[in-house]
């Protein structure tokens, strides 16, 4: 246990039973009345903001969370096996950790996943991927418009938009985030 003034922004803590993240934490003393430490956190598993004011010797429990690299294997079921790049022993994590950029997660590649004694409680992929095209439509000669894109379907089976100039094998430079294409990699 710790006390309220030990809490700095990025912390993980225990509050009511949930695994909270505090993204702000401001210590107030108005006027007459007592100080006091205002935070903002976010719950790790539903994502909803929560909104506290902790008295400045009041207990907090601040879990320790141990964030590491892994390297991505495969997909079993609802979960990916990753590996650590250390020690190689394999873990199972789940794939709604990861959000919506699983989809372009491909075999080898590194991601970041947090612990908290033994339990997996975030999971990041990298921010760009680079994916070959397996499919899109040819380009037309002189079909050079600014700014107009096509459908191309990328090696993980993910379907983004391109511009017109990309072609059958080029590999390209994916915004894992917003699935948004950035460059094509020479």
């Amino acid at each position: 246990m710790a006390k309220a003034s030990e809490v700095k922004s990025g912390n993980i803590l225990r509050f009511n039973g949930e695994l909270v993240q505090v993204e702000e934490f401001l210590h107030r003393t108005p006027g007459n009345l007592r100080a006091f430490y205002q935070a903002r956190m976010r719950n790790i598993k539903s994502n909803k903001l929560v909104e506290y004011r902790f008295r400045t010797d009041e207990e907090v429990t601040i879990c320790r969370v141990e964030t590491n690299d892994y390297q991505y294997l495969y997909e079993d079921g609802d979960f990916l096996v990753v590996m650590d790049n250390t020690s190689f022993e394999q873990f199972n994590i789940p794939k709604a950790l990861f959000g919506d950029s699983v989809k372009f997660l491909k075999e080898g590649m590194n991601v970041i996943v947090a612990f908290e004694s033994e339990e997996p409680i975030m999971a990041q992929t990298p921010a760009h991927v680079e994916l070959e095209i397996t499919y899109t439509e040819p380009a037309v000669k002189g079909d050079t418009s600014t700014n107009a894109l096509k459908y191309a379907t990328v090696e993980t089976g993910v379907e983004i938009k391109v511009p017109l100039f990309v072609n059958h094998g080029d590999k390209v430079k994916v915004d894992t985030r917003t699935g948004d294409y950035i460059e094509r990699v020479k």
